[in-house]
């Protein structure tokens, strides 16, 4: 009885939480499927983590994406959009509220290109390009400062609290505001410093920062689900984030979290972006390939080396990007130093080890239903540590 009863309590299982069997990997381009006649690394615990996080309502679902040398070794959907049973499972195409991934999955690379193409300087200073933005001192801040969040802003302002109606409005509060500190003499993690770099790219691109994005970088890697405002008919396939009880009061699904971003439109620097663990995985292995993706060059070498390099002894931060701390980083202990990541507030991940040729993407709507859920911390440090036990067990 007991040889019946266990297989069909994995069954039950494994349905109830949305597991997927069934690995849809990237065939296309430079990510390909993992032989598994060479080498299959468990990655059972990898799946106990998410499991129990699900278990312990971290989030009601997530994807994680594991790839290595150019392969993807996992890929896995888990749960469900809410922790009612009947809601949609998650599948490894769905598509995740990116929220501050928003500021390397787009930005940083939009950067990147801007700068290969000679349309500004990392140290050109702001008022170059945004001259209502060297009100109050802020003259003296460079484009460099905004993107290593040392320019002296604070780090965001509950905009949406305020008389504060407009896009406009809102932007000129940020171009009118005083600096805090002086630039380059501390760090302070800032959703003002990459909106007004999105504003930037607008001025010298002539496209608005989605359009620029999803034709210089979506389109051509091949990205075909990851956008800015995505369309109405897709938000079935949407995770949906927060039951915003204090300003939209409904639940938030198919349009974007972050109420700023929201103000503005949904496309920002700092916030806006949708996609899934797949298409991350497609820009993540153009960069650990310097920039090169399917035969074609898209930033230059030297480039991607400056921006996911730690530029100072005195932050962890890179350009764009931060990088992996000795304690405390949300990469775990085992992955390299050398190692670039980020996170999103609505409990998103990408993190990157070059030495290994490795990345990790994990999703997450950890906001769900409330933001006051802060449980996925300590297990985005677990399942990194634990995907290394598994590709290089002791």
């Amino acid at each position: 009885m007991k040889k019946i009863l266990i297989p069909f309590v994995v069954l039950v299982l494994l349905t109830v939480f949305g597991f997927s069997g069934k690995d849809t990997t990237n065939k296309k381009n430079n990510i390909k499927p993992f032989n598994q006649e060479n080498v299959s690394p468990d990655f059972s615990n990898v799946d106990s983590i998410v499991l129990n996080g699900i278990n312990d309502t971290a989030f009601p679902g997530a994807v994680v994406l594991i790839s290595k040398d150019g392969k993807i070794f996992y890929e896995r959907a888990y749960g469900h959009f809410t922790y009612e049973k009947n809601s949609n499972p998650v599948k490894t195409t769905t598509m995740f509220d990116l929220a501050s991934l928003t500021k390397v999955i787009a930005t940083t690379n939009a950067v990147m290109i801007c700068v290969d193409r000679g349309l500004f300087s990392l140290d050109d200073k702001v008022v170059k390009y945004i001259p209502e933005f060297g009100a109050n001192g802020k003259d003296i801040v460079t484009i460099k400062n905004l993107m290593m969040h040392n320019a002296g802003l604070i780090a965001w302002k509950p905009f949406f609290k305020t008389d504060i109606k407009t896009a406009d409005e809102l932007l000129n509060y940020i171009y009118n505001s005083e600096l805090k500190y002086e630039p380059g003499t501390k760090t302070v993690y800032s959703d003002w410093g990459l909106i007004t770099v999105g504003k930037i790219i607008e001025r010298v691109t002539g496209n608005t920062l989605d359009e620029f994005c999803s034709k210089e970088i979506f389109k051509p890697l091949g990205m075909t689900r990851t956008m800015f405002n995505p369309p109405a008919e897709l938000k079935n396939e949407i995770m949906p984030t927060e039951l915003d009880n204090y300003w939209r009061h409904r639940l938030v699904q198919g349009t974007v979290h972050d109420e700023t971003s929201d103000m503005l439109g949904g496309v920002a620097g700092h916030a806006g972006l949708f996609s899934t663990a797949g298409d991350i995985a497609k820009i993540s292995q153009m960069l650990l390939q310097k920039g090169s993706y399917d035969g074609k060059q898209y930033i230059k070498p030297e480039t991607v080396e400056m921006f996911i390099k730690r530029q100072s002894s005195k932050s962890s931060r890179a350009i764009g990007w931060d990088t992996k701390t000795k304690e405390a980083s949300t990469a775990g202990t085992l992955f390299d130093l050398t190692s670039y990541g980020h996170t999103g507030f609505t409990g998103t991940s990408v993190w990157t080890d070059p030495t290994r040729k490795l990345f990790v993407v994990f999703l997450t709507n950890r906001v769900y239903p409330t933001r006051e859920n802060s449980k996925l911390y300590q297990i985005r440090r677990r399942l990194h540590d634990a995907v290394i036990n598994a590709i290089e067990p002791k």
